[in-house]
Formats: structure tokens, sequence, C-alpha cells
């Protein structure tokens, strides 16, 4: 019986160091994303917008 208080103390201990390592990493930027943002440059954002202006200097040429 005393065994299983032991194990179960352990395995406490064990949790919490996890747990303590996790909170580090997260603090230490290990789970930021480096990717996406380099990426991110790649894409326009603004497609739409660049619709609408070759739509409106396109009928701007047509009525010149």
């Amino acid at each position: 019986m005393e065994v299983i208080f032991m194990l179960v103390g352990f395995s406490l201990m064990v949790a919490l160091l996890f747990l303590g390592l996790f909170f580090w990493a997260v603090r230490d930027g290990q789970y930021d994303d480096g990717h996406t943002p380099a990426m991110r440059i790649l894409f326009d954002k603004n497609k739409d917008n660049s619709k609408k202006q070759s739509k409106t200097t396109n009928t701007k040429n047509n009525t010149d």
C-alpha cells in the first residue's frame, strides 16, 4: 500500500515538472510561429482592391 502513495507522489512530481517545462517553453517563445509571417509577404492581401483599381482604370481609359 505504501508503494501506491509513493507512485502517486512521484507521478505528481513528474507532472509538475512537465508543466513547469511547458510554461518555460511558452515564455521562451518555443511555440511562436516563425514560418507564417515569412510566407504572408508572398501573398497579396489586398486582392480585391487591386481588381477594383484595374476596373476603374479601364473605365477611365474607355471614357477618354
